[in-house]
């Protein structure tokens, strides 16, 4: 029974001045808690500051895919007036001839009514002349 004593006395006594008095707890959390307090308001704000900054992201990606899409009509643009400036060329150049091919043809018609005028001039002096005989 001694030994027993022995062993509980040292036991009971650890449990009862062992232990932390709740005052001595608070005393020892409190600055814990404030400390844990200011950390989650840090916390909140961080959050909604990246909340705000994935927003904004989000915001730029789709600028982003827009001045793509902007770019590749532009380029689609820029191709087709390029085939059509291509075209106006060549039917420029097709005008051009067909109106040189028509100022020659005129130049030949013109030529052919002068001498037509003149054979018929001819033509009208040996009736005259062989009216007079």
């Amino acid at each position: 029974m001694k030994k027993t004593a022995l062993l509980v006395i040292p036991l009971l006594s650890l449990f009862f001045f062992g232990c932390a008095s709740k005052d001595y707890v608070r005393q020892q959390i409190e600055p814990l808690v404030d400390r844990i307090s200011k950390l989650e308001t840090r916390v909140s704000a961080i959050e909604s500051r990246v909340s705000a900054l994935e927003g904004k992201v989000a915001e730029i990606d789709e600028a982003k895919r827009q001045a793509q899409e902007a770019k590749s009509l532009a380029q689609e643009a820029m191709n087709t007036a390029r085939d059509c400036c291509a075209k106006a060329d060549a039917a420029a150049s097709r005008a051009e001839a067909a109106a040189n091919k028509a100022e020659a043809a005129a130049n030949r018609a013109e030529e052919a009514a002068r001498r037509a005028e003149a054979a018929a001039g001819k033509a009208g002096k040996a009736f005259e002349l062989q009216q007079k005989k």
